[in-house]
């Protein structure tokens, strides 16, 4: 009996230690391409489904995918309504784990298999580099998944005369409420509903429990798997905070479809069972019951969102920048915050320049700009803080950029507070033209114009004024020589050419380094 007990508990472990090494190499490998799939294809709650379907078959982690969400969220770059459609299609992507286990590790019994697979997988991983390392990983991971649901079949081989159905509660409503429970628990203590599922499958298997005590079991996981997502929401935003709490309540609500299959389908799982066997029936249950439950919330989902808004209502913003700290345990994340800020200070930069250089001149929006210095400060302070993880070019590229894009910004703010050039721009004949095209181009790159093009606009620009900038200084001096214009008109007209040469400079640079972290982060903004 204790020696059974153990081959459970290191089949557990090994299990677990499986799926933490294939999931991680899993995410490694599909890099920034899970982010852009989230944020990219979300623009409804259906796509949402999709993409959070997609993603966690993709990498057999549903806890991974919401607390990739729940951060995103805290990012801004998916709404709460957003998020949802994610969170209904994890827990539909998370049954494909079940699946999985059930064809790899009881009907094709590739246990054996995957011990003479470890070591070649193991000496891949420790002796390639990128691609072929992760690979080897991958492969590690499925092997140790399959040699520990092995051990846990061994330790279950004859659980069958020691724990039997009859020693459950199962008939009360009371009793299946424990079972219910007793899934929960499972899954907040493993962490991973994959593995309560697979212990959950072994068991049904060995006969150590009934169809019915199944279903109350695994109905009870889908509540335990938001255990993750709850913790990674502590401490953070608002937002994270009401996206965690909607990621337990559409579990809850999901799980109560046992109910109802308990009381009135209870007899066709069991037909099926026959048919078939009793893991099938519970894998069909599992799948069904999620895929039931997201189809019931899609059409609701804007209400369900105003609920949880309701339920915990958003504080006013104080700040214009609230760079949550939470998001630091995740360096992709972290970046993609500071990313969203950054756009969002450019696009108020952008329009108080583009309003100050139109006709009539409105310098209201200079004015008001006082609030981005602060804003950038904290941007410069949540940067310093960013680690990066290790062998991550992109990551590295992208924080190079942040950090230039912090600094031309704090730059052109500096320039915006000279407005006395402005106007002098404007009275010159020779430079009036180039000042009012630079603010169409600021308007155009408000309204979400092609960045490339618009860069290339200010380039051009940026040159045209420089070669009028040194001819003009020429006909200004030799103008004073000749009388034609005070020394205090000249000093001034050099002046305002400079400030306007510099501005295109930062602009220039704000616009090429914009590109280069969307190249590196390819993800999109949320929608409003």
């Amino acid at each position: 009996m204790t020696e059974q007990l153990f081959y459970v508990l290191g089949g557990i472990g090994m299990f677990l230690m499986g799926m933490k090494v294939m999931t991680e190499a899993l995410r490694e490998a599909a890099g920034t391409g899970l982010q852009a799939i989230l944020t990219r294809f979300t623009t409804t709650p259906f796509t949402g489904v999709l993409s959070g379907g997609l993603t966690t078959a993709a990498i057999q982690s549903s806890s991974a995918t919401t607390v990739m969400t729940v951060g995103f969220v805290g990012a801004g770059l998916l709404t709460m309504p957003q998020a949802l459609g994610v969170i209904y299609g994890a827990n539909i992507g998370t049954t494909a784990t079940g699946w999985l286990v059930s064809l790899l590790g009881f009907k094709l019994k590739l246990g054996t298999v995957a011990m003479a697979l470890l070591f070649p997988a193991s000496l891949l991983d420790l002796l390639a580099r990128g691609g072929w390392a992760r690979a080897g990983r991958m492969l590690a991971g499925l092997c140790l998944l399959l040699i520990g649901l092995d051990l846990m079949q061994a330790g279950m081989k004859d659980a069958g005369t020691i724990l039997r159905p009859e020693m459950l509660p199962s008939g009360s409503v009371l009793g299946l409420l424990a079972l219910a429970a007793l899934g929960a628990g499972l899954t907040v203590v493993m962490q991973s509903s994959s593995a309560a599922m697979a212990l959950a499958l072994v068991m049904i298997q060995s006969g150590a429990i009934s169809l019915t005590q199944a279903v109350a079991i695994v109905a009870g996981m889908n509540i335990g798997t938001t255990c993750t997502a709850l913790l990674a929401s502590l401490g953070g935003s608002r937002p994270m905070r009401q996206t965690a709490v909607a990621n337990l309540l559409f579990n809850v609500a999901t799980s109560l479809i046992a109910v109802p299959v308990l009381l009135f389908g209870l007899g066709a799982l069991q037909e099926l069972a026959v048919r078939t066997n009793p893991m099938t029936a519970i894998l069909v249950f599992h799948t069904g019951f999620n895929v039931v439950g997201a189809m019931l919330f899609l059409p609701v989902t804007a209400q369900f969102a105003r609920f949880i808004t309701w339920l915990m209502p958003e504080t006013p913003k104080t700040r214009l920048v609230d760079l949550d700290r939470a998001l630091l345990s995740d360096p992709v994340t972290a970046l993609l915050a500071v990313q969203a800020a950054l756009e969002l200070l450019e696009h108020r930069v952008y329009g108080a320049m583009a309003s100050a250089l139109q006709v009539p001149a409105d310098y209201r929006g200079i004015a008001a700009l006082s609030p981005c210095r602060t804003a950038l400060a904290e941007v410069e302070a949540f940067l310093a803080d960013i680690r990066l993880t290790a062998d991550h070019a992109r990551q590295e590229v992208a924080l190079s950029a942040l950090l230039h894009q912090t600094d031309h910004l704090l730059r052109l703010l500096e320039r915006l507070s000279q407005t006395g050039r402005i106007s002098v721009l404007k009275e010159d004949p020779l430079l009036r033209r180039p000042a009012l095209i630079t603010g169409a181009v600021l308007q155009r790159l408000i309204e979400g114009c092609c960045s490339d093009a618009e860069q290339a606009r200010l380039q051009r620009l940026s040159v045209l004024v420089n070669h009028r900038k040194d001819r003009h200084r020429r006909g200004l001096l030799l103008g004073e020589h000749a009388g034609l214009f005070d020394l205090n008109e000249v000093f001034s007209n050099t002046d305002a050419m400079r400030w306007l040469t510099r501005c295109l400079h930062h602009l220039e640079r704000l616009e090429h380094y914009r590109q280069a972290t969307r190249a590196a982060l390819p993800v999109a903004r949320a929608m409003p």
